[in-house]
């Protein structure tokens, strides 16, 4: 008979100990420990300047408030010296070594506010054991002076739970020195040092969470405030959109349809009358439609944007052919290597040869203009520029408020691009664009 023995491999993770719950509260309360009182402990840590904007404080003549400043600072070094001198008093031993000990760790809280407890918890039993009264243990008048105002300062300046874990090293501190305190002394202090302790945090334990209550409820009402300033301007550019549309679309229907109906209106019109009333009315229809798809931005939640795709310069040959119906000579020059650019790039560069003939015909009628559109390295360079108005006379003032150039600027500043735009030597305008555009990676390629 052959006996056959299966080994079964546990995979690697499956046969790792699950802890219990106790045991992991117990690991992350010693993380805490370890990343509050330990980790970083004499990191320097300069107490500000208090601020001089308060309620009290900006009531105080001019050279009182810039001490008030520094009323933090003067406290914390009236609490050392109060310390060094219950520390000095009625004291056999090195007075002054004693009062140094439990006046260090007080000034130690000004720069260095965790160290400061940890030298006071050092300098504890130092100070018991060199003083020669035992009248008190485990904590000597200057030391218990000292450990409390520590203890208070470290509070303010860190969190409740660095509060939390200085109090249970006391208490454990107080269980050890009742443990192996001498038998010659007339109590112990261990119990008034807690109370008090626990009393002094609990009371900076509430400021904290007071002052973060505060600056929450603070924070809430900002954002609420914005979203409300947000949702008014919202409406408003609602109800400026709803009224622009109503009467700017009002008036291009009107000229869309006497267009449309000019031309019955004479007996035999000759064909260029016929097809200038034609292109009146496509671009009064074309005006209405972008109209309506930009305005509809602003308009209702509800508003579903059109389906039909936004101007390329693929489409620029249409633009100019509607250009040159109205009256203005236009030529175009492509160099570079024509490519696909950007969406963005794409309409921004289409709107912006726009803007710059429409500016042409209407404060240069009969003029020459040409469009230059240059693919480069790296981007898209475009110049329009117009030749002089062959009869200034015929310049009409626009009633407008003069917004192409500043609109023209706007999105060559969003695709972080550059413009130039001002009258040329000739008495014409020009305006010249540059507009970046990444490099594709060569992994693209």
């Amino acid at each position: 008979m052959t006996e056959t023995t299966h080994t079964q491999t546990t995979p690697p993770g499956d046969g790792a100990k699950q802890h219990s719950p106790e045991y992991r509260v117990a690991v992350d309360s010693l993380r805490g420990l370890r990343q509050d009182l330990i980790h970083d402990a004499f990191a320097y840590r300069p107490l500000p300047a208090r601020r001089t904007d308060g309620r009290l404080v900006r009531r105080l003549p001019g050279r009182l408030r810039e001490y008030a400043a520094w009323l933090p600072h003067a406290v914390i070094t009236a609490g050392a010296l109060f310390t060094l001198a219950i520390a000095t008093a009625d004291f056999d031993g090195p007075a002054l070594l004693l009062g140094l000990f439990c006046a260090i760790p007080v000034l130690l809280t000004m720069v260095r506010p965790v160290g400061a407890f940890w030298a006071s918890m050092v300098s504890t039993p130092i100070v018991a054991v060199l003083g020669s009264q035992w009248g008190e243990w485990p904590w000597t008048p200057g030391s218990f002076a000292c450990h409390l105002i520590v203890l208070t300062v470290v509070a303010v300046r860190t969190r409740p739970r660095t509060a939390g874990w200085m109090w249970v090293l006391t208490a454990l501190y107080a269980l050890v020195g009742d443990g192996i305190g001498p038998t010659n002394t007339y109590g112990t202090n261990s119990g008034p040092m807690l109370v008090i302790s626990a009393l002094i945090l609990l009371c900076v334990t509430v400021r904290h969470i007071r002052r973060d209550a505060v600056q929450e409820v603070t924070a809430q009402q900002t954002v609420t405030a914005h979203e409300r300033s947000r949702r008014t301007l919202l409406e408003e550019r609602t109800t400026i959109a709803r009224e622009l549309h109503d009467v700017v679309a009002h008036h291009m229907s009107v000229v869309a349809i006497q267009a449309e109906a000019a031309p019955y209106r004479v007996e035999n019109p000759p064909p260029e009358l016929e097809k200038a009333f034609a292109t009146i009315r496509e671009n009064a229809v074309a005006a209405l439609t972008e109209l309506r798809r930009v305005l509809g931005v602003v308009r209702a939640e509800d508003y579903e944007a059109p389906d039909a795709p936004q101007p390329t310069l693929a489409e620029l040959d249409g633009l100019l052919a509607n250009v040159r119906d109205a009256g203005l000579s236009v030529d175009k020059a492509v160099t570079g290597a024509v490519r696909e650019l950007p969406q963005g790039v794409e309409l921004s560069a289409y709107r912006i040869v726009q803007e710059a003939l429409s500016n042409s015909l209407r404060h240069a009628p009969g003029a020459t203009a040409r469009v230059e559109i240059s693919y480069v390295l790296g981007g898209l360079g475009l110049r329009i520029v117009n030749g002089p108005p062959p009869n200034p006379s015929l310049i009409k003032p626009s009633p407008g408020a003069g917004h192409g150039i500043t609109g023209m600027r706007e999105r060559v500043s969003m695709l972080n691009g550059g413009m130039t735009a001002g009258r040329t030597d000739d008495g014409g305008y020009e305006v010249a664009v540059y507009l970046p555009v990444a490099l594709p990676d060569e992994g693209d390629a």
